[in-house]
């Protein structure tokens, strides 16, 4: 075989758009990424404040604070759809970016005097470490609306989800040994190396054949690239509001803040009511979620795009969105078996694995109603607005513990996925289509090409 032959077939193996493989595997490793600081953040910290008899205030205001930059990841998308180095791909360079941060962000655990009793001290490197979480999921998001199949989307999504879960429970459960081992600060820092390793894949990887790896090495802009790239702001914001305004697009960013409430409140009250309600330890707690995350995230991998496909988006979610309510009303009711390990286990196994592919199903909705125009910011949108109904599900249940018991909690978080079930009844991913395949029309005919500096 000709060196130039090869070298274009190591191109083509190596770009997200003429490889599957790549595609699943990147991908998967870059959500994986995503999920250690998830685990971290939202599940080895509460549980670790929680074991130090911290109250669910406290543990509630922390979470509410690192939930912000997950809140408002909209206000970054927009610069990656404005801004980029094309050469190098329209979102590749910002995932760099955003891996870079979470690695220095992890390192700067290292310079907190007390994190225990300094709660303003690890609210901010929380944050920190959250923004570039959510910088490196926006361009990531971004990249897989732009580089994915239609037809591949929701296998992607279970591979993706797989694996970030994966990712969170891992975190977990070795941040936690860490932490009682060898003390919070070094522990949190020394998963920075796990971060570092995974920022090999979007070094390695292109998004189209012929780009840059750096910005010093060969290659060139895309054409497919210089054809979607908007120019301005007014084009974003214009193509933004034109998609998010359609029904299905309006009803989907609803639902989603619903969603995103239910999402908040369960994972703020597990740590909390297993540690400071059943007498778990905070080890404890990090063993079961992490080992029953672990096998929700294989069962998504393997099982939840793939019922995706088969049976379609909205007859899941619909089925998803039943049978949740109805396992936490169960649960709600069954108080006198809360102390039963075998219940708990089998509970906590039975909502993290319908949380798995109820996440699948969304992630897959959210990247069909998706217009590759402004898809970076169009699916950022959706997140976002998840994400606020987390952080403010977070906060909320510091309120309702203070008021409510654990049962009338409980019930209140059934009626959630309900009201979201009802609501995905009236979206149409088939009209939508139409709308938005009109719209890519109407702007090549409106908007005149312009050259595109390398």
């Amino acid at each position: 075989m000709s060196k130039s032959k090869q070298q274009s077939n190591n191109n083509l193996s190596r770009s997200l758009t003429t490889s599957a493989f790549s595609r699943y595997f990147s991908f998967s490793a870059l959500y994986t990424a995503q999920g250690i600081p998830e685990g971290i953040t939202f599940f080895a910290i509460p549980a670790w404040l929680a074991m130090n008899d911290k109250s669910p205030l406290e543990i509630a205001a922390f979470l509410g604070v690192v939930g912000i930059p997950w809140s408002f990841k909209i206000l970054i998308a927009p610069l990656m759809d404005r801004f980029t180095l094309l050469s190098m791909g329209r979102k590749r360079p910002w995932v760099i970016f955003g891996q870079l941060g979470l690695i220095l962000s992890f390192l700067s655990i290292g310079f907190i005097d007390d994190p225990l009793n300094n709660p303003t001290g690890l609210m901010i490197t929380g944050f920190l470490i959250s923004f570039f979480g959510a910088f490196q999921d926006v361009a990531t998001d971004g990249m897989a609306v732009d580089v994915i199949p239609e037809d591949e989307q929701a296998r992607a999504n279970g591979l993706m989800w797989g694996t970030k879960t994966i990712g969170i429970s891992l975190s977990l459960v070795i941040g936690t040994a860490l932490i009682n081992s060898i003390g919070f600060s070094l522990a949190i820092a020394s998963l920075s190396a796990v971060v570092a390793l995974i920022m090999l894949v979007p070094v390695y990887i292109t998004e189209r054949p012929g780009e840059k790896l750096m910005p010093w090495t060969k290659g060139k802009v895309a054409t497919e690239s210089k054809q979607t790239q908007l120019r301005s702001w007014s084009q974003i914001l214009k193509s933004l509001y034109r998609v998010v305004k359609l029904r299905s697009s309006m009803i989907f960013v609803i639902a989603s803040f619903i969603i995103g409430i239910m999402y908040g409140l369960m994972d703020t009250l597990f740590p909390i009511f297993s540690i400071q309600e059943l007498g778990w330890s905070n080890t404890t707690f990090s063993q079961v979620f992490s080992i029953t995350s672990i096998i929700a995230g294989f069962l998504g991998m393997f099982i939840g795009g793939y019922l995706v496909d088969y049976f379609g988006k909205i007859k899941m979610l619909t089925l998803y969105l039943g049978v949740i309510p109805a396992v936490i009303i169960l649960f709600a009711f069954s108080t006198h078996l809360w102390t039963n390990t075998t219940v708990m286990y089998g509970f906590i196994l039975i909502y993290y694995t319908l949380y798995t592919f109820l996440c699948i199903a969304v992630f897959a909705s959210g990247m069909q109603l998706c217009w590759k125009t402004v898809a970076a910011t169009q699916f950022t949108l959706y997140m976002a607005v998840s994400n606020m109904g987390r952080a403010a599900g977070s906060a909320l249940l510091g309120v309702l513990k203070t008021n409510f018991s654990w049962e009338h909690i409980f019930l209140f978080i059934a009626i959630l996925p309900v009201i979201m079930g009802i609501m995905i009844r009236f979206i149409n991913f088939s009209k939508h289509k139409i709308k938005v395949d009109s719209f890519t029309i109407l702007n090549k005919i409106l908007i005149t090409p312009q050259v595109i500096k390398d």
